[in-house]
């Protein structure tokens, strides 16, 4: 079953290629949605597709940034299905 997940990844996540790293991983799984950084210094993630990629997705995500991410906050959703790929996304 489709769902979604919105991550909140708070530290060192700007300016390290940190949103990158996001659109990079999200490619090796079926999963679509975005990431953007947000003014306050975090990076937000939307993403949508099976919950074990979605839950597969955000570990590898931490493992690969595990040096710059101090706290992550989850929040599990309704799918929507309105995204067709995972982009990046200006500055909010």
């Amino acid at each position: 079953m489709t769902t979604r997940v919105r991550v909140f990844f708070s530290g060192t996540v700007q300016g390290v290629g940190f949103r990158y790293a996001v659109i990079t991983v999200a490619r090796n799984f079926d999963i679509t949605g975005w990431v953007r950084n947000l003014s306050d210094g975090r990076v937000e993630v939307l993403a949508e597709g099976l919950e074990e990629f979605l839950k597969s997705f955000v570990q590898e995500v931490e493992y690969k940034m595990s040096g710059y991410v101090s706290q992550k906050r989850i929040t599990w959703e309704s799918a929507s299905g309105e995204f067709v790929r995972f982009a990046i996304l200006p500055t909010l």
